[in-house]
């Protein structure tokens, strides 16, 4: 695998952590939004006041991938009441996980996910779990592909629109569990 290096953010990251946050957003999804709610998203979410509230959260942990120094992706992780759907105590969400486009064959979103897994079973939790867009078949087979099975559906509201996402986890503790290549 290539060099990549993986920090836990804190708030001296912001400026790095949100303009990628915004960037690897809108290369996923502003092709299949308005601009007025992507601007709506992007503003509520990624502003830096939100930022340093969800970094010095003690339920969410932001992890940023970087390459030859420069920050190409980052995951955020949610245990207890910060998670978005299942609050379990016995569970880890992967809320966010983006790679720029650019650096995507750099496989950095497979080692923001064994990061996720080794949280995980710091904690000693039973399961990650995760929503990913019914459209977004790419980050659909992403997960498949290292044992995440579908489990329900949510809705994920961005600016007026409501699109379907489809709820995924992972057994972190069974023998299936390891990643695949």
């Amino acid at each position: 695998m290539t060099a990549i290096h993986i920090i836990r953010a804190t708030t001296e990251n912001i400026t790095q952590l949100q303009p990628l946050a915004i960037t690897t957003f809108r290369e996923t999804y502003e092709t299949f939004n308005t601009p007025e709610d992507m601007r709506d998203y992007l503003s509520r979410y990624f502003n830096e006041a939100q930022l340093t509230h969800e970094i010095n959260s003690p339920d969410s942990s932001y992890y940023l991938a970087f390459h030859q120094d420069a920050p190409i992706g980052y995951i955020k992780l949610n245990t207890g009441n910060a998670q978005t759907d299942l609050r379990d105590q016995n569970t880890l969400e992967i809320e966010r996980i983006y790679v720029l486009q650019q650096h995507q064959g750099l496989k950095a979103g497979r080692q923001l996910l064994d990061k996720a897994i080794a949280v995980a079973r710091e904690k000693k939790v039973a399961f990650l779990w995760l929503g990913v867009w019914d459209k977004n078949e790419k980050a659909q087979g992403f997960y498949r592909k290292h044992n995440f099975v579908p489990f329900g559906t949510h809705i994920f509201r961005l600016g007026a629109d409501e699109q379907t996402d489809i709820l995924m986890k992972r057994d972190i503790w069974s023998s299936r569990a390891e990643t695949q290549d």
